[in-house]
This record gives C-alpha cells, structure tokens and sequence, in this order.
C-alpha cells in the first residue's frame, strides 16, 4: 500500500501497541515445508481445517498452507531484496511469476508475460496474463484480478536487517493473485475472459497499474470489472467476515461477492473510507481509466500489523492457513462473477 498511510500508521502502531492481538499459535506441520514450521495459524483457521490441515466446510478446497508457504516463502525471501522497482530483486520475482503463470495454463496478455512501464524511470514492467473464457459471447467481456508485487527494496537499516521483504505488502495479494489462477487455468471454469496482472511500482505511486489500465482502454478492451488484493496476509481482530473492501459504499460488489460465497465473506470497515483507502491502491487507475466497478480487498484493519513499510515485514509473522481460506472462498466469488449472464456490478 503506497506511502500516503505511512504518518497514520506511526501514531497509530504508538497507541496500539497494547491492544488485543490475534490469539493464535504455533502449529508445528511434520510433513510440511521447512518454511512452514512453527508458522502462525489463527484459532478460527484452525476450527475449519480438519486433522490433516486441509480445509473442510463449504468452501472450495483448492489452495491449502503448504501452497501458500511456496509462494510466499520465496515473493518475501531476502534473496529478492524487498523486491524494489528496477531492481534484480523484483525481476527474480517477475520471473518467478511468469514461471507460474505459465505452468498453471495461463496465456501472456501481450507478446510477452511482461510489459514495460512507460511511466517509470529505469526499466520495470508489470506480468500480465490471460485466460480466455469459454462462452462466445462473454469472452469478449473481462474481469481482472490485480495485486501489486513490488515493495521498497533496501531501507535504512533497523537492527541491522536493512531489507523491506513486503510479506503482506504485498506478497501476500500476489501469492492471492497466483492461487487463483493456477485454480482456473486447472479449471477453466470461466465464461468471460480473466486478466491476472501484476503490478510494478505501486510504492512509487500507482505507476504500474496506471501504466496498464491506459494501455488497456486505449486497447478499446471491454471491462466488467477490477478486483484487486492487498495486505491480506493476516486475520482481521474481532470481526464478522473475513475481508473488507475498498469503496464499500459506492458500489454492489460486496453484496454481490457474499451471494456468491453463500455468507458473509466481504464487509465493511469504518477506516477504510476513513483514509480513503479506495483511491490508494491499484484498483484505482482502473477506476479512473473504465469507470468501472474497480475495488480492493484485504484483511489489514489498522490495529492487526504493526509493521506496514518496516523490515519485520516477514513471512514469520504471515498466516498462512488464513490466506489460504481466502483464496478458496475466493473462488466462488470470481467464478459467479465471471460466470453471470449480465454484468451485475455495478456503482450506486
């Protein structure tokens, strides 16, 4: 999430320091990953998964902790150095992505998976790819699934670790993003078209999702709607639903995902419309550029991570069996949606 919260958050991590944290604990996993021993797993994951650690319930079981922890242990790795615009780091995770964008059955956007900003100084390009849908008719339609991958690189040093890893900001939409299209290109389960694009340069103000959201209209290309993924990497404190959304009010898209999800998934924060939250992420140029129905999600309710743009950014203190929770009862939601025979999102 871009710098305009970072003065907020300052006072805010002062006052909140004392306040009711998440009761989780550790839940060792033998058979798992190094990466994914001892990871955090919140109480109320924990009740919906069954003794095997996979998840039970209504939801779609798809993407599991051991999935994430793939995902995740690398986009987050100081190998990728924080994953600055411009840098090595954020090309390895470009890289990264396109490998598995590739091996999940999804098609690059353009010639290529990665496309070059023009609106940045140096060389960075978000990773763009595509599914065709599988109606005649509503192929020509598409709905985008965007999340930002970049971060802020190295930093001014903080008990020697000098590396902003970006775990939840925003790994952890990325990871999202990742998931969700590894399940529909297994599936193919959608009628209109779905982009998966991933951003460059969201720290530097928006540019990469601004650079393609211009490149697509111009493009003249037909958009339902721009769902997009940020700091989701940890539960929200004492609410009831599992994500908020951006620009809440201003559209239907929450009621709309709920009806799909078959409950409350997707709900309201005061703080959100509070700092405006709508405007500053990458949902926003789509927004601008379509006026379309263009909003985030995420789980970051200003009192559950103290470390938004510091070096504690980790994969330690991600919840990985959380996130994996979102995507599966994320995919009911973005298939009903790519799936409706009219386009029902739409701004009040």
């Amino acid at each position: 999430m871009i710098r305009t919260l970072t003065s907020f958050l300052s006072v805010l991590i002062l006052v909140s320091c004392g306040s009711k944290k998440i009761n989780n604990e550790t839940v060792l996993n033998p058979d798992g990953p190094e990466g994914l021993k001892g990871r955090m797993v919140s109480e109320e994951i924990k009740t919906s998964m069954n003794d095997s650690g996979k998840f039970s319930g209504k939801e779609v079981v798809f993407s599991t902790s051991e999935d994430i922890a793939v995902l995740m242990d690398y986009l987050a790795s100081d190998a990728l150095e924080g994953r600055g615009s411009g840098t090595k780091g954020i090309e390895m995770a470009a890289d990264f992505i396109e490998d598995r964008f590739s091996s999940s059955g999804i098609a690059p956007y353009f010639t290529t998976y990665k496309d070059t900003l023009e609106n940045f100084e140096g060389v960075a390009f978000n990773v763009v790819g595509v599914l065709e849908g599988t109606d005649p008719a509503l192929k020509n339609e598409y709905v985008m699934l965007g999340a930002h991958y970049d971060h802020l690189g190295i930093v001014s040093p903080e008990n020697g670790d000098d590396i902003a890893n970006g775990a939840n900001d925003n790994a952890s939409g990325t990871a999202t993003v990742m998931e969700l299209a590894r399940y529909f290109g297994k599936e193919k389960s959608n009628k209109r078209s779905l982009i998966f694009a991933l951003f460059s340069a969201e720290e530097k103000g928006l540019l990469g999702s601004r650079h393609l959201a211009k490149k697509l209209k111009d493009q003249g290309l037909d958009m339902y709607a721009m769902l997009n993924y940020e700091m989701v990497g940890v539960p929200m404190v004492d609410k009831d639903h599992l994500v908020y959304l951006t620009g809440y009010e201003l559209s239907n898209m929450a009621e709309v995902s709920n009806a799909y999800a078959g409950e409350k998934v997707v709900g309201f924060l005061p703080q959100a419309k509070e700092f405006n939250l709508f405007k500053r992420s990458d949902n926003y140029a789509f927004h601008q550029e379509f006026n379309i129905p263009s909003q985030t999600y995420s789980t970051f309710d200003f009192t559950n991570f103290p470390y938004y743009h510091k070096v504690d950014d980790e994969t330690s203190e991600m919840d990985y069996g959380h996130m994996a929770i979102i995507v599966n009862k994320m995919i009911p939601i973005v298939e009903g949606i790519a799936n409706s025979p009219v386009k029902e999102i739409k701004y009040k």
